[in-house]
């Protein structure tokens, strides 16, 4: 078999299979071979940051990793932004680029670029295989390494993958599940024994239900607070889970929910910082004399959590969610009203994609007693994720409704998704909050103070407008194959979430809303 049918096969065997693809000359081998290798489901990608996102989405709910296939160093480099998020997620993923062959990289052709230094920015393992014979075994190698919650690229020479002397090679084996560290739990049980405040924020594994479930037992048994990280990789949320606030986005917010904090406990989370710097205010959220306590990593917080809790609160039951729907709203919408219509309308199993960034403002509440339901959201900040990542979604729980909370200004960065969702009939919703704006934009130009006392200018004002034209959100879906409708009223809204819900296939709603800044 040649390279690129040997590398299929092998990541079959190593139960990769799902490949969401960009290609170009120097992948036609790869192309080529998937029919030789059925197993492996193909899935098209105008634009290679959908297929990263994508790929991301879909490792966060399969619990495995995607392959993403990438065209040279300026393919790599329109899907760094997504690839930047999934690091942030530490979701498992291998990234297979081409690359010239090894006797034409000498010419400098006008695709040739440092490949090995651009996939290294983003990712925890990067290899090039320069002989047909290691294919197999770096690639069965690059799945290993993905398994511990990293993005893996593996970089293929076209020469190296038309070769036909290459050769299988046996699957990895199974990743052995993280220990929890013996010493970080006594130090955990200290500071929770103490009496002293303390916050225990979870993140990674810890937010899912039996993370969550020992994390709440811990705080009703010693008074400690819970919180998770502000950008979860997947939440588990709604009726019948414990509840646990989320971490501000905003520093002045984060710093107030930690006042006071003696003891910080960090299961599977990074120790809190602000997004960005802001004149004359710290950085570093954690509170002056708070020690900071290192439980757990991504991988291994539920079990640290759990070994916590039959230590601390033997025999105790976490408190859940209740069923609790907010009322359907009436009128012009607002932000707030379409988070309370998807909160009252929202269906069993759900899967929520969460890029609607100012725009969601009310859609945590709205839905905290929703039926049961998992969230993704934005971990690296790097916008563009949301369609994306609803693809991917779909595609690893085909039995689940999606729904994908849109800005509108950040679905401009990926909106051919779009059409990967109506060539795979995915069961996608869109809620397109559309302001015309980018108001966390807005909201930043008067935190950094930089406009003074003073109203901004026309040109600030000018860069953060999505106006003139206005972009007509259903002709884009309806080009792509998604059918698609503009709402401005809350009932509007509620009658064509509940068709779409109904409906299979990817739909597309454009919530037309003020705009939150003003």
């Amino acid at each position: 078999m040649n390279g690129a049918q040997a590398q299929l096969t092998t990541l079959v065997d190593n139960g990769v299979d799902v490949c969401f693809a960009n290609p170009g000359t120097s992948e036609m081998h790869f192309v080529a071979a998937l029919d030789a290798v059925p197993q492996m489901r193909a899935v098209l990608t105008l634009f290679e940051g959908v297929a990263t996102g994508a790929a991301d989405g879909y490792a966060r709910m399969a619990d495995k990793p995607a392959a993403v296939l990438l065209h040279l160093g300026p393919g790599l480099g329109n899907g760094v932004a997504n690839l930047h998020n999934a690091r942030r997620a530490h979701t498992p993923m291998v990234v297979v680029v081409g690359d010239h062959a090894t006797y034409h990289k000498k010419y400098d052709a006008p695709l040739e670029s440092d490949i090995d230094s651009l996939a290294g920015t983003v990712s925890g393992w990067v290899r090039r295989t320069m002989h047909p014979g290691d294919i197999a075994a770096d690639t069965t190698d690059a799945v290993a390494a993905s398994r511990a919650g990293v993005v893996s690229t593996l970089i293929l020479p076209a020469d190296v993958s038309w070769a036909e002397d290459a050769r299988a090679a046996p699957a990895a084996p199974a990743a052995e599940p993280p220990g929890v560290d013996d010493d970080a739990v006594r130090a955990a049980l200290a500071a929770l024994r103490s009496g002293a405040p303390t916050v225990i924020l979870i993140g990674g594994d810890g937010t899912r239900n039996p993370g969550l479930a020992a994390a709440v037992r811990v705080a009703e048994a010693t008074g400690a607070k819970v919180l998770c990280e502000t950008f979860p990789t997947r939440l588990e949320r709604g009726a019948g889970v414990p509840a646990v606030e989320r971490l501000a986005y905003f520093a002045e917010a984060a710093q107030a929910q930690l006042a006071g904090t003696a003891n910080l406990i960090l299961a599977g989370a990074t120790s809190p910082v602000s997004f960005f710097a802001y004149p004359g205010k710290p950085s570093d959220l954690v509170p002056a004399g708070c020690d900071v306590h290192a439980l757990a990593q991504p991988a291994g917080a539920a079990a640290a959590l759990e070994q916590l809790a039959d230590e601390l609160a033997p025999g105790v039951t976490a408190a859940v969610a209740e069923l609790a729907r907010p009322e359907l709203p009436t009128g012009d919408l607002t932000a707030f009203a379409v988070a309370a219509v998807v909160g009252a309308l929202l269906p069993e199993n759900a899967i929520i994609v969460d890029e609607s960034n100012t725009a969601g403002i009310g859609v945590a509440a709205a839905t905290a007693g929703a039926p049961a339901h998992d969230v993704l959201t934005l971990t690296g900040g790097a916008i563009g994720y949301g369609i994306p990542a609803a693809v991917g979604a779909a595609i690893a729980a085909p039995g689940r409704p999606v729904l994908a909370l849109q800005a509108d200004g950040s679905a401009m960065y990926t909106i051919s998704g779009l059409w990967t969702q109506a060539r795979e009939h995915l069961d996608v919703t869109t809620v397109l909050f559309n302001n015309g704006a980018y108001d966390i934009l807005r909201i930043e130009l008067q935190r950094v103070g930089a406009m003074g006392a003073d109203t901004p200018g026309p040109k600030a004002q000018d860069l953060l407008d999505l106006g003139r034209p206005t972009i007509d959100f259903v002709k884009i879906a309806e080009g792509m194959g998604v059918p698609a409708r503009r709402v401005r009223t809350a009932e509007e809204l509620a009658v064509a979430l509940a068709d779409a819900f109904t409906e299979t296939g990817p739909h597309l709603i454009e919530a037309v809303i003020p705009s939150l800044a003003g």
